[in-house]
């Protein structure tokens, strides 16, 4: 196994999902190689490095997303709830659901706000009822501190919504389908200063209630908003720490030249 340095997990929370010695491959290229990592339970989990360094790869491989990259080949196991996400019998639309994806760029589908959040209820069967469905959407917009913003806009198309408010709408959209796991690739990049600091306060309100990891490249945001952060360069987890020891005492020398800004 690699030489990397993590952390005890959180004893605020238990493990949700595990990855265990992942490698993946894009045709003959070793994306990631050799790692193992622990994501807790209400907990933010901040994956952290220079592009081009293998945490949005390793992000996607969480809920299965690589699948649809036709050279890609992902081994080693990844459990949720201690079931493998890969075993051939468990259906990747499922693990979708319970492993919801929020994009860097936001990606309303163009139906009204209402049919944006009802979309995964309804191809889950989440609901029972049009009541419950309409109780579903409010709840799920609520959580994602939208609802007051757009309740009197459900029919209009979610696209005409601002960036921001669109990036909290595919939150509220991942949340509808009652996920575990929310995962997040760098979801305030292409956000103004306003709207990104609205959506850092809701990913900290929403780990109260959600396991989180996060793809950032920004080591403020980290500071910020993480309770871990895992530091990835040229494909390899070089170290794993609660955030503030991480970056006030990293363990490894290339965890510290990077913080020092020597490359990246």
């Amino acid at each position: 196994m690699s030489d990397v340095q993590q952390s005890q997990p959180s004893t605020k929370t238990k493990t949700k999902m595990q990855a265990q010695r992942v490698d993946v491959f894009y045709g003959d290229t070793h994306a990631i190689r050799d790692v193992s990592l622990d994501i807790n339970d209400r907990e933010v989990l901040a994956l952290m490095g220079p592009s081009g360094c293998g945490k949005s790869t390793m992000l996607r491989c969480l809920n299965r997303m690589n699948d649809s990259i036709d050279n890609a080949r992902v081994e080693g196991r990844i459990t949720l709830d201690d079931i493998d996400i890969y075993d051939k019998e468990v259906d990747p639309v499922h693990i979708r659901a319970r492993v919801g994806m929020v994009a860097q760029v936001p990606n309303p589908f163009p139906k009204p706000v209402f049919d944006n959040v009802a979309f995964g209820p309804r191809l889950h069967g989440l609901h029972d009822s049009r009541k419950e469905l309409a109780e579903l959407v409010e709840h799920s917009l609520s959580r994602a501190g939208l609802w007051e913003e757009v309740k009197d806009q459900l029919h209009q198309p979610g696209t005409s919504l601002s960036g921001g408010q669109q990036q909290r709408l595919s939150i509220a959209r991942a949340i509808a389908n009652r996920p575990d796991v929310l995962l997040m690739d760098e979801p305030v990049s292409s956000l103004d200063p306003k709207s990104a600091a609205v959506i850092e306060d809701l990913i900290r309100e929403l780990s109260e209630r959600f396991a989180i990891v996060l793809v950032t490249h920004s080591m403020e945001q980290a500071k910020r908003i993480a309770d871990r952060t895992a530091f990835f360069y040229l494909g390899d987890m070089v170290e794993v720490a609660e955030t503030h020891a991480l970056f006030e005492n990293p363990q490894q020398e290339r965890t510290q030249r990077y913080l020092s800004g020597l490359f990246g």
